[in-house]
């Protein structure tokens, strides 16, 4: 028998299009997914299993399929449907725990593969200016998904000393975006105005939700000659924009608000069901954070299809317009710069893309 898959979080757009994805895998025989709730978009040939990663019952289901490769990408951010932040926090890091417990007793599996997120280094004002996998975070994320991937972490970090025989990858994935992102950064960037904070104009990076779908395939599977896929790794398209850049590429105009009033701008959205204005995502707005992508590279052998900027454009056509036409606001920005300045010099003329 060839390899047998199991992939949690595929009721999720992203979990069903790597289920899609792997079974055109030659050396795969068998794909099984798992989710609480039942998909509503197609897996292919998959067997469907309906299992909460919570319950004990997913040993079973290693068990009754010998599945030998488990791709976990039931860390997420955001609850499916009608779900509440308790729900997304018990799957998170329990379900991760029952999960990795079945794996541990399991005989038959060889592989895991954990999706997790650049989260883990948090965002806070003495950032070194670009994190490697072995940078500490300065400050440790006090709650929400950041505490979670923390969290999972170092769970898989125990079952990886418990089963030295089982080869495991961490992904750490910048913020995900593409033409079907659900995150709550998809959400921010989709409000028609963007509240920011004043004073602040954070660096970030984004990976497309298609390399995410490569690179799970590549640590799913036996390691191409030359390259090692166990291990953490950073995963990031190059480059970085500036979150002023995103609202003029948008075409959505920003409201700078004062630090003190952000935790009021966050409750307010949140109450209005307009987006998740958590604080994790504040810090990030307020800071951002940069990933170094040398060992994505160099060890596991990928080069991202599209780069930072790349990304956020496929983004940003999927949104539709915002209320500033984008080439009309980067002239006017470009305008501005050109005027003259008191004392007859003239202002750096910059575009606004």
């Amino acid at each position: 028998m060839g390899k047998v898959v199991l992939v949690t979080g595929v009721a999720r757009q992203l979990g069903g299009r790597f289920v899609r994805r792997i079974q055109r895998d030659p050396e795969v025989d068998r794909v099984v997914a798992v989710d609480a709730v039942p998909p509503e978009h197609h897996l292919g040939g998959a067997d469907f299993v309906r299992a909460d990663i919570r319950q004990p019952a997913i040993a079973r289901v290693l068990a009754e399929h010998s599945v030998d490769t488990v791709v976990h990408l039931d860390v997420t951010a955001t609850p499916l449907g009608g779900g509440s932040r308790t729900t997304v926090k018990e799957t998170n890091v329990i379900g991760t725990m029952q999960l990795l417990g079945a794996c541990q007793k399991s005989p038959t599996v060889k592989r895991l593969v954990v999706k997790s997120s650049t989260n883990v280094y948090g965002s806070a004002p003495r950032d070194p200016a670009v994190f490697t996998e072995t940078t500490p975070p300065k400050s440790l994320p006090s709650g929400g998904f950041a505490k979670d991937t923390v969290e999972v972490e170092g769970y898989v970090r125990g079952f990886a000393r418990r089963r030295p025989d089982v080869a495991v990858c961490v992904l750490r994935f910048a913020n995900i975006l593409g033409p079907s992102a659900d995150s709550p950064l998809a959400a921010y960037f989709s409000l028609p105005v963007l509240p920011t904070v004043l004073g602040y104009d954070p660096r970030l990076q984004f990976v497309h939700e298609g390399d995410v779908i490569e690179v799970l395939r590549i640590a799913s599977h036996e390691p191409r000659r030359g390259t090692l896929n166990s291990g953490t790794f950073n995963i990031a398209g190059d480059g970085v924009l500036l979150l002023s850049q995103c609202a003029r590429r948008l075409g959505r105009p920003t409201v700078p608000v004062l630090m003190p009033a952000v935790s009021w701008v966050g409750s307010a959205l949140r109450t209005l069901g307009m987006t998740d204005f958590s604080p994790e995502q504040l810090r990030l707005l307020t800071h951002g954070r940069v990933v170094a992508t040398r060992q994505m590279r160099e060890t596991l052998g990928y080069g991202p299809r599209y780069t930072t900027a790349e990304t956020f454009a496929d983004f940003a056509r999927s949104r539709g317009p915002g209320l500033l036409p984008p080439e009309a606001l980067a002239g006017a920005v470009d305008r501005i710069a050109a005027l003259p300045v008191l004392g007859g010099g003239h202002l750096p003329t910059q575009s606004a893309n």
